[in-house]
């Protein structure tokens, strides 16, 4: 065995081609797929323990890839073929129109990555998320707003990163309930309310931050995250423009007009900022917004956004414990919300 293939075996990282799909979504006129194609990547992680060293390594992992740019991704669907190129950091975005009517709900996609020649090198799979027409959607932020992250302090942010897993590290009390409540507010069981989760986080936790959701009973719902970093930009995790997130946001509202949305975030960073100007943009869109307390600094600031909020009669919650945003949600008048 040689050197390389012995450091690739000890950290469980592949030199072999690999196709990430992440979960896309869609309406009644368009569907769209985000993905990453890798040379180099880490394998996923089968076992949780408690183990810092385990845990250290797992996260570094990571980042320790190296994308497969310049190459063809092609994705087959109701008779419909559609390619896209992988950018330099090996992301691609496959995006068609439908031909015929889609059940709402998830649905089950294969992409493949191919060569010059057409051949396929390797496949991916992943979903599809058509939401139910129901009359609301959910828009939240991730770190800080329902996993307990400690954003606004680096060190502290890359300890907890670092040194924790998906299965260790632990969302805030009643956050659970809170989003349970929202994703069947004015609806039936059979027609959850849709979730998107909306992060500076990149694309090197998807399944990290995956992983953690569905372990805690989060809604599923759709992942959106910030652009995939090296292992030497690493240490600046978490860091995103302002404009990406909120384009992103955007997007959503644009191709979802039918739907009311509620903005979930905290105000360790930019979300107040980000939601004012989203509901500068979609005032008709947005019925609530969410600002969990993390960082006393920002307090008197974000207030006033909070107050700007609600002189614009959005219903705005800025609290430090879930229970109080559970009490404000139960009081909104859902079903006037509805003509809004």
């Amino acid at each position: 065995m040689s050197l390389k293939s012995f450091i690739f075996k000890t950290l469980k990282i592949t030199d072999k081609p690999v196709l990430k799909v992440y979960h896309g979504y869609g309406n009644e006129k368009q569907v769209l797929v985000y993905g990453h194609a890798f040379k180099i990547s880490p394998l996923g992680r089968k076992r949780y323990r408690k183990n810092f060293i385990t845990n250290l390594f797992a996260v570094l992992r990571l980042f320790m890839v190296k994308p497969y740019s310049n190459a063809t991704v092609r994705l087959v669907w109701q008779q419909t073929e559609v390619t896209a190129t992988t950018e330099d950091d090996g992301f691609f975005k496959l995006e068609w129109n439908i031909i015929s009517p889609m059940e709402s709900g998830w649905h089950q996609v294969q992409a493949d990555l191919l060569n010059t020649s057409g051949e396929i090198i390797t496949s991916g799979e992943g979903k599809i998320y058509l939401p139910y027409t129901t009359q609301y959607g959910c828009i939240s932020d991730i770190d800080d707003t329902f996993l307990i992250s400690h954003s606004s302090t680096l060190l502290k942010r890359l300890y907890v990163l670092l040194t924790e897993n998906a299965y260790t590290r632990t969302p805030f009390k009643g956050v659970i309930d809170h989003y349970q409540y929202l994703a069947y507010t004015a609806t039936i069981p059979e027609k959850p309310n849709p979730f998107f989760y909306v992060s500076s986080s990149e694309w090197n936790l998807y399944d990290y931050i995956r992983n953690f959701s569905e372990k805690n009973n989060m809604p599923p719902g759709v992942y959106l995250l910030a652009q995939l970093k090296r292992f030497n930009e690493m240490f600046k995790t978490g860091k995103t423009k302002h404009a990406s997130k909120f384009i992103r946001i955007q997007r959503i509202l644009k191709d979802y007009p039918k739907h009311k949305f509620i903005l979930l975030g905290d105000d360790s960073q930019q979300d107040p900022y980000i939601y004012q100007d989203i509901v500068k943009n979609f005032p008709a869109q947005i019925i609530a917004v969410y600002l969990r307390r993390i960082n006393r600094k920002n307090e008197q600031q974000v207030q006033k956004i909070v107050e700007q909020l609600t002189a614009a009669k959005i219903e705005c919650c800025y609290f430090t414990h879930s229970f109080e945003a559970i009490e404000h949600s139960k009081k909104i008048n859902w079903q006037a919300a509805k003509k809004v």
